[in-house]
């Protein structure tokens, strides 16, 4: 294999992409699908408490609650505009601090807290709201609050929100899209549009042509799986070790674009077959989202091994113990499935002699 041809190839491929519409695709669904879960599941089941402020006084109360994680804070220009936000429902509760409010509670002289709260906020928000604004006022005060709150998260699949659930169909589509679909339909438009023969008549090797599409495929497969956890804050603490497992993630893709490319004949066919299979495909992520189904069934499927530790070291942020398992395993079926790719690329290019 002459790697300068593969490397012509490559370049020209990464050239003509922006043409093709499963190119540009393949570059864009990380930025939709993150709008899609974010703007549907994570504002519909995971709404942040919304709070309003009136501050006359620069007190450190308001201070304060800039700082907080978890609270959409909003500042109000006046008392009417904050009371009328609330009543809209645009906010959950309003906090009122008249000028002077510190100096009334740091010598104890317990100043009116006006503090309103919309009839249709949730009692969750409500109870977060109100406890939030006792404890900094406490912090006003210089007294500590009457309990410490520490929130332990488990590794158990179900206490997740549900964006976190959907992160593994995320990747995985990333990894069909930019992976599979990308070299199939690179390697079954070359054979349509006959400059698949054209290329073979000249020095060019079968095999360096198939490496270019596996190249492209592989990029883009990297690129941007990791591009759709970044953009849903899942890289983890081992960002390495993650970029390790997502190249193996991305190879497997590959390998399955390349078996689908050079099993189908035209482009209808591709997409015939795609459909088939992409249910075994795609079939894993179900039992994220459902994780009191019966788990060891997801095993049964090849793509659950580059999945699972996408989704122990990403949105679970696991050890490196607990993905042991699932690398080897994925090294092995990378490495299987090295075999039908050898056999059908012998079977085209005797086809093509």
């Amino acid at each position: 294999m002459n790697l300068l041809n593969v490397f012509r190839l490559l370049r020209k491929d990464l050239r003509m992409g922006p043409r093709s519409p499963i190119f540009i695709w393949a570059l864009i669904y990380p930025f939709v699908i993150t709008l899609v879960v974010r703007g549907i599941f994570g504002g519909l089941f995971t709404p942040e408490p919304r709070l309003g402020i009136v501050d006359e006084g620069r007190s450190r109360v308001a201070l304060r609650a800039q700082e907080l994680d978890g609270i959409a804070l909003t500042r109000c220009r006046d008392l009417p505009q904050l009371k009328q936000r609330v009543a809209d429902n645009d906010l959950d509760a309003g906090l009122f601090l008249k000028k002077g409010f510190d100096r009334a509670v740091v010598s104890g002289r317990k100043p009116l807290l006006e503090f309103w709260i919309s009839g249709q906020s949730l009692a969750s928000q409500r109870i977060m709201l109100a406890m939030t604004t006792m404890d900094l006022i406490r912090e006003v005060e210089g007294k500590p609050p009457p309990v410490k709150v520490v929130v332990n998260t488990t590794a158990e699949n179900d206490e997740l929100p549900l964006t976190a659930r959907l992160i593994p169909f995320m990747v995985l589509f990333s990894l069909l899209i930019a992976g599979v679909l990308v070299t199939a339909f690179g390697l079954v438009q070359e054979r349509e549009d006959k400059t698949l023969e054209a290329l073979l008549v000249t020095p060019i090797r079968f095999s360096e042509v198939l490496a270019a599409k596996a190249g492209i495929g592989l990029i883009l497969a990297l690129l941007m799986s990791l591009l759709t956890l970044l953009l849903n804050n899942a890289v983890g603490s081992h960002p390495l070790m993650l970029s390790l497992i997502l190249f193996l993630a991305a190879l497997m893709a590959v390998e399955i674009g390349l078996i689908f490319g050079l099993t189908a004949t035209h482009i209808k066919g591709l997409f015939t077959l795609m459909k088939t299979v992409n249910m075994i495909i795609l079939a894993p992520v179900i039992f994220f989202i459902f994780p009191h189904w019966p788990q060891w069934i997801a095993k049964i499927f090849p793509t659950y091994w580059i999945i699972h530790p996408v989704f122990e070291m990403a949105v679970i942020q696991g050890g490196l113990s607990k993905i042991s398992v699932d690398l080897t395993v994925t090294v092995a079926i990378v490495t299987l499935l090295i075999l039908p790719i050898r056999m059908l690329s012998l079977k085209g290019r005797r086809t093509k002699g």
